[in-house]
This record gives structure tokens, C-alpha cells and sequence, in this order.
């Protein structure tokens, strides 16, 4: 088929959060992101606490389990990302750095790391000085690996009840975890629609 007549893919949008505590509240968030992003127009796969127990990274083991190579396709597939860690002593958690971690395996890749693709961060925390701190240091995390920082990251403090099951108890996390799930989506709609025209450009020639 002419390149003319190509359209831009529905975009994937990946998240990644929780702890090994079902339904944690890292784990709520990301999943209440991705319900925004999939009423925004997006696929949606989910990685939470159990699917990201994945043997701790050693780049000098070529091996993977079955969990690690799953999540490894995934980010390579994902056309946005939205990643939310809980706060451990003011950093990330162990099991979303190990994650992240394996994105090293993508260090060869046509788009390296999570380059081209809008990464959305939420921090939770029982505070808002280590939500602030582990929002920050995930943001840089993504800078890292290339990816696109959304303009708004999402700061949330659990020292109350945010989320009963998919609903948001706090109007202000609602709003702001929307807002980042649309600005995922929308950057991704737009990459998706620039390599289109650049293929069709490319046929004309």
C-alpha cells in the first residue's frame, strides 16, 4: 500500500509501578493513568509489584526470565511510558530501579533506551518531602535513558487514603494524573504521526 494512505498506529502506552503488596498505591496510580490514557485514544499494557520481580540486572548474564524479557519487549514496543515509584527512605524502590535497569538491553537499538517516547513520573509517598525527592530523582532517571520527560510530574501523598480501587479519593491527584496521561498520550500520537509523513515523504521522492 502507498505510504499516502498509511495511518498513524494506535499508540502503546506502558506503566510501570507498585511494590510486591497487591494493589499498593503506586501501583493504583499507574493503573488510574493508563485508564486516562486509553479513553485518550491509547493501548495500554500494565507491568505492577509481581510481573516486575525480575531477577536483580547483571549485565554480564546474557540471560533473562521470562518476566524480564516480557518487560523488555513491552518498553520496546511502547510508544509512551508512565512509570510510578514508591518512596523507600527518600529514593526509588529497589523493584522499579531493577526495572528500569533492564532497559540496558535496549542500548543498541534503533530507538536507544526510551528514546522518541514520553515518559510520564509519579512518586508515592507517605510525606511530601520524600515524594518530591523520589519525583525528582526518577525525572532525572528518565533524562538518562533518554526519554521525554512529560511537563508534569505527579507528586502523591499517601499519608491519607488516595485511591479506592479505581476511583481517586483526592480531586487534585485526579486532575493532575490526568493531565500527565494526556500529555503521554498526546506526545506519542504526535511522534507516531511524524514518522508517518516522514515515510510518505520518503515514497515521493
Amino acid at each position: 500500500m502507498n505510504a499516502l494512505f498509511n495511518k498513524p498506529r494506535t499508540p502503546l502506552i506502558v506503566g510501570i509501578g507498585g511494590t510486591h503488596r497487591p494493589h499498593s498505591s503506586s501501583e493504583l496510580a499507574v493503573r488510574y493513568a493508563l485508564r486516562i490514557a486509553e479513553k485518550a485514544g491509547a493501548r495500554v499494557q500494565m507491568f505492577d509489584g509481581p510481573s516486575l520481580s525480575c531477577p536483580l540486572y547483571n549485565p554480564a548474564d546474557p540471560a533473562r526470565d521470562e518476566r524480564a524479557t516480557s518487560l523488555v519487549s513491552a518498553f520496546r514496543a511502547a510508544d509512551g511510558i508512565i512509570i510510578a515509584a514508591p518512596a523507600y527512605h527518600g529514593g526509588i524502590s529497589g523493584l522499579i530501579k531493577n526495572a528500569l535497569d533492564y532497559t540496558e538491553d535496549m542500548n543498541r537499538d534503533t530507538r536507544v533506551y526510551f528514546d522518541e517516547r514520553a515518559v510520564g513520573s509519579i512518586a508515592c509517598a507517605g510525606g511530601w518531602q520524600a515524594a518530591g525527592a523520589t519525583l525528582a530523582a526518577l525525572r532525572s532517571v528518565v533524562h538518562a535513558l533518554r526519554g521525554w520527560n512529560t511537563p508534569l510530574g505527579v507528586s502523591i501523598n499517601t499519608a491519607n487514603k488516595i485511591f479506592d480501587g479505581d476511583s481517586c479519593l483526592d480531586p487534585d491527584v485526579a486532575r493532575n494524573l490526568e493531565v500527565m496521561a494526556r500529555q503521554v498520550v498526546s506526545f506519542a500520537q504526535a511522534m507516531s504521526a511524524q514518522r508517518v509523513d516522514g515515510v510518505a515523504a520518503a515514497g515521493l521522492r
